[in-house]
């Protein structure tokens, strides 16, 4: 499943924690860059002025709640 999403600076900790919980690999990318969801660093480092494409294959009630919030709107 592919979901894009906004995020922000002030939300990478929040967002990193709820997919550290998941047991299923996340990735989050814009462009060309790929980081795995559940890296502080590799978020953070993230350019928060593009929309970002979530990627996962699995399912959290939490995970779901959070990608709503952030949701970008088409």
């Amino acid at each position: 499943m592919v979901k894009t999403i906004n995020l922000s600076p002030d939300k990478v900790q929040h967002f990193v924690s709820v997919t550290s919980e998941c047991d299923f690999d996340i990735d989050i990318s814009y462009n060309s860059y790929v980081v795995d969801a559940k890296s502080f660093l590799g978020v953070y480092g993230l350019d928060f002025r593009q929309p970002l494409s979530v990627s996962y294959e699995g399912y959290n009630e939490k995970l779901e709640e959070l990608l709503k919030q952030y949701a970008v709107a088409c």
